[in-house]
C-alpha cells in the first residue's frame, strides 16, 4: 500500500479556511482558553476549528461569519425533519408559554403516555427512560449481567455503544503499526477469536477486569459469531449490536447475521441487545428489528425518537426491566438521573414519534429517495473528477432504502465494503482522504459532513443536494492532484 501525505495538503486547506472563515477562528482561540480543545464534544471540534454556529434550520446552518452551511450532520443524525422542526418547536413553545416544560422532579402524564407508544411501536413490554443513549446501552448491559449472572459482553468491533465502561473496547481501527500506550493494550481477558484491527480498549481509567470481560467478533460474519458462541456462549450475558452498524459505515446486518444472533442467544440463554439508538425511528415509525422479523430481549433508542431533545430508553422484556422495580428489590439500580423523563424532552419526543407514526407513509420512502440520490450524486461527483468513490448505506432485503450515506475512497475498485474493518482499514480505503481532507474541503464549500456525509432529513431537496454534488466536484478538484 503506497501511503499518502496529505501534510502539505491539509495546511493548505487550513490555510484557506482560516481566510474563510475569520470570525470563528477568533472565537475558537478564545474557547481554547476556557474548554479543552475548545469544546466539549470531540467529534464537533473539527480541525483546525469547528464553524461557529448561530442559527440552524432544516438542513441549513447559519455561522458566526454569515455563512449559510448545507449539513448533513444533523445533530448527530437525530434530526430527521432538519433543525428545528415547526411540529416540535411550536409544541414546545406553547409548553413553556403556558408556564410548563422545565424540571419538576415529579412525574406527569407524559411518561406513560410517550413509553406507551414506543412499546406499541417496538413490540416491548416495558421502558425506562434517561437522557443518553451511552447511559442506555450501559444500563441494557448491567441488566443483562443483573439477569443472566455471566460477566462477559460481546459487541461487534467498530460498533460504537457510547462512553460507557462496556462500550469502550474495540471501536477505532488499529493498524499493526499503531502506537498504543496504557490501558490501551490489546490482551482481551479471554483470546481466541482474533478480530483483526479491533481488539483494543479506546481509553485509559478503566478497570482491566471489566474491559477484559468484553469479547469483540466481526459484524455481518456468522461463522465468527458461531464460533464465538461455541467457546464463550455459556459465559456471555449478552450480544449487544447495531442491526445497521452507525459509526462503523452505515452497513446493514444480513438476514442470516442477526438470525444467527437471535438463535444463538437463545441456546446459550444470553439476552440479544439491539442498539437502535441510530437504527430506531429512522427506517421506520419504531424499530428496525422489526424490520427483520427479530423481537430481541432488549433494545436502546435515542437521537430520532427524541426530536431533538435530549431523551433515550430501553424497551423489551418485562421479566428483564423488572430488575428496576420494587417487586424485584430493585436489584439494579437503573434510577435515572434529575433529567430523566424531562418534561420538555418527553413532550418532543411524544410529538415527533406521533407524527412520524401519522406520517410513515409519506416520510420513509421519501428519505429513501433522497439518500439514493445522494449516494448516487456523489459517487458520479467524484467520477466526474476521475476519482473512485463508493458509499456505504445502502439497504438490502430486509431495510428497503436508507438516509445514511457514508462516502469511501476504495483503493480497489471490486473491494466489497460489508463491515468496518473494509471502511476503517487503511489499505483497503483511504481513511484520512475522508475523515480529514474531505471533511475540511467541504466546508470550503459550505457543506458540513462527518465521516464521508451523514444523515439525509426530510428537509433535505433535490436542490440541495444538487448543491452537494456540486461542491464535491469543487472540492475534488482541490485535492486530486494530490492523490
Amino acid at each position: 500500500m503506497r501511503t499518502r501525505d496529505y501534510t502539505q495538503l491539509l495546511a493548505k486547506l487550513a490555510e484557506a479556511y482560516a481566510h474563510h472563515s475569520p470570525r470563528s477562528a477568533a472565537l475558537n482561540q478564545r474557547a481554547v482558553e476556557w474548554l479543552v480543545d475548545g469544546g466539549s464534544h470531540a467529534l464537533r471540534l473539527i480541525e483546525p476549528f469547528p464553524p461557529r454556529v448561530v442559527a440552524a434550520q432544516g438542513a441549513w446552518l447559519r455561522d458566526e461569519d454569515d455563512h449559510d452551511i448545507l449539513d448533513f450532520w444533523q445533530g448527530h443524525y437525530a434530526n430527521i425533519l432538519g433543525h428545528n422542526p415547526e411540529i416540535v418547536r411550536s409544541a414546545l413553545i406553547s409548553a413553556l408559554e403556558g408556564g410548563w416544560g422545565l424540571q419538576t422532579g415529579f412525574t406527569d402524564r407524559l411518561q406513560a403516555e410517550t413509553a406507551e407508544i414506543l412499546c406499541q411501536r417496538t413490540s416491548a413490554e416495558r421502558v425506562r427512560f434517561t437522557t443518553s443513549g451511552s447511559l442506555a446501552t450501559m444500563y441494557a448491559i448491567m441488566l443483562s449481567r443483573a439477569f443472566t449472572g455471566r460477566d462477559l459482553v460481546m459487541k461487534a468491533g467498530g460498533g460504537w455503544h457510547g462512553a460507557q465502561p462496556w462500550g469502550l473496547k474495540g471501536i477505532r481501527f488499529h493498524t499493526d503499526t499503531d502506537n498504543h500506550q496504557g490501558n490501551g493494550r490489546s490482551r482481551p481477558h479471554t483470546g481466541g477469536i482474533n478480530v483483526r484491527g479491533f481488539q483494543r480498549v479506546e481509553t485509559n481509567g478503566l478497570p482491566t477486569y471489566l474491559t477484559d470481560e468484553v469479547l469483540i467478533t466481526r459484524f455481518n460474519d456468522a461463522d465468527v459469531l458461531r464460533d464465538t458462541f461455541r467457546q464463550y456462549g455459556d459465559r456471555l450475558s449478552c450480544f449487544i449490536v447495531e442491526p445497521l452498524i452507525g459509526v462503523g459505515g452505515f452497513i446493514p446486518a444480513s438476514r442470516e447475521y442477526l438470525e444467527t444472533a437471535r438463535r444463538l442467544t437463545h441456546q446459550y440463554g444470553a439476552v440479544l441487545i439491539f442498539d437502535e439508538v441510530i437504527d430506531g425511528f429512522r427506517f421506520r415509525a419504531g424499530d428496525i428489528g422489526t424490520l427483520y422479523g427479530i423481537q430481541p430481549d432488549l433494545a436502546t433508542f435515542g437521537k430520532v425518537m427524541g426530536g431533538g431533545m435530549p431523551v433515550s430508553a430501553v424497551a423489551g422484556r418485562a421479566e428483564i426491566i423488572g430488575l428496576v422495580g420494587r417487586d424485584r428489590g430493585q436489584q439494579v439500580k437503573f434510577s435515572g438521573g434529575t433529567y430523566s423523563a424531562h418534561p420538555a424532552s418527553l413532550l418532543a419526543a411524544k410529538t415527533l414519534m406521533t407524527y412520524l407514526i401519522e406520517h410513515e407513509g409519506e416520510i420513509y420512502p421519501r428519505l429513501a429517495e433522497l439518500g439514493a440520490k445522494t449516494r448516487r450524486t456523489m459517487e458520479e461527483a467524484f467520477a466526474q473528477e476521475g476519482i473512485h468513490a463508493r458509499c456505504t448505506g445502502y439497504g438490502n432485503d430486509a431495510v428497503p432504502g436508507s438516509s445514511l450515506v457514508m462516502l469511501h475512497f476504495p483503493r480497489q475498485r471490486d473491494r466489497e465494503l460489508n463491515a468496518p474493518e473494509d471502511v476503517f482499514d487503511p489499505a483497503v480505503c483511504d481513511v484520512t482522504l475522508r475523515e480529514r481532507v474531505l471533511k475540511l474541503a467541504m466546508l470550503l464549500e459550505d457543506v458540513h459532513i462527518i465521516h464521508g456525509l451523514g444523515a439525509v432529513s426530510l428537509a433535505h431537496t433535490e436542490d440541495n443536494i444538487a448543491f452537494l454534488g456540486e461542491a464535491c466536484r469543487r472540492a475534488a478538484r482541490r485535492f486530486k492532484a494530490y492523490l
